[in-house]
């Protein structure tokens, strides 16, 4: 893939690229989205070495905090969070491209983090309401975590679960990526200087018990390493540190890494 600096140089934003740009899945070719404080987000595809702008969406009037790729067996759907309160779905299909967009956070949206498209079990289960799903979750400024549900039927998303708990803004949340756990996790961090980590299970997919993690320092990130047992935190000390579940149910810090 040809360096991304590219895309940054000959934007087409009108202010400063946000946090996170965003890759889709190779099976969609090589497509880039990228998000900025002018509100936009615009849609990048990669031929021949060169980066060619493809969309270009202009829905929210904040700045657009992050972008995020589903998975692939979802469809080609790109959420998009933003400090206006709202979040948009950007979905490509029969090669045209569709939204939907709605309130989610009043105070603003931080953060956003698809589900993997097949819950625990489902690979296994002979259950229909256990296959492909489109879910994702999403943390604000309102201190607050919620889970969101897509219906087929009526083509909405609507908030299933909030989660509460956090004393401040949620600065990210991170799903678990893997489909192999008995459990579905996951991972919020605040500036409250905690994370917590949220725990489901096939048997009661709509209870989430809460494991509190406690830091001396403001915290900004949170990622799932790509076999999804093992947690990445990161925080305003510049610090990174690495957790996993022993056998017990505990989270234990395995490394402390520094700059």
């Amino acid at each position: 893939m040809a360096n991304d600096a590219q895309v940054i140089a000959n934007s087409g934003h009108d202010d400063m690229i946000t946090r996170r740009r965003s890759l889709a899945h190779p099976k969609y070719g090589t497509i880039l989205a990228s998000s900025s404080y002018d509100g936009k987000v615009l849609i990048w595809r990669e031929q021949a070495s060169q980066w060619t702008r493809v969309a270009d969406f202009s829905l929210h009037t904040a700045s657009v905090n992050i972008v995020s790729w589903s998975p692939h067996e979802s469809g080609c759907l790109l959420a998009c969070a933003s400090s206006d309160g709202r979040v948009s779905i950007l979905e490509f299909e029969e090669g045209k491209w569709s939204h939907q967009i709605f309130e989610a956070h009043g105070a603003g949206v931080n953060a956003v983090s698809w589900a993997p498209a097949i819950a625990p079990g489902g690979l296994v289960s002979s259950k229909p309401d256990l296959g492909v799903k489109r879910r994702f979750v999403t943390g604000g400024s309102d201190c607050l975590v919620k889970i969101w549900d897509y219906n087929p039927q009526e083509k909405t998303y609507t908030p299933n679960i909030s989660l509460s708990g956090h004393t401040d803004w949620v600065r990210d949340v991170a799903w678990s990526p893997t489909t192999i756990l008995s459990k579905s996790y996951i991972a919020s961090c605040s500036q409250d200087k905690t994370v917590r980590i949220w725990t489901s299970t096939p048997e009661n997919p709509n209870e989430w018990k809460a494991t509190v993690l406690n830091f001396d320092a403001v915290l900004w990130r949170v990622s799932w390493s790509l076999s999804g047992n093992v947690l990445a935190v990161s925080g305003g000390d510049n610090r990174v540190s690495l957790w996993k579940e022993d056998l017990m149910g505990e989270w234990k810090c395995e490394k402390w890494i520094e700059e």
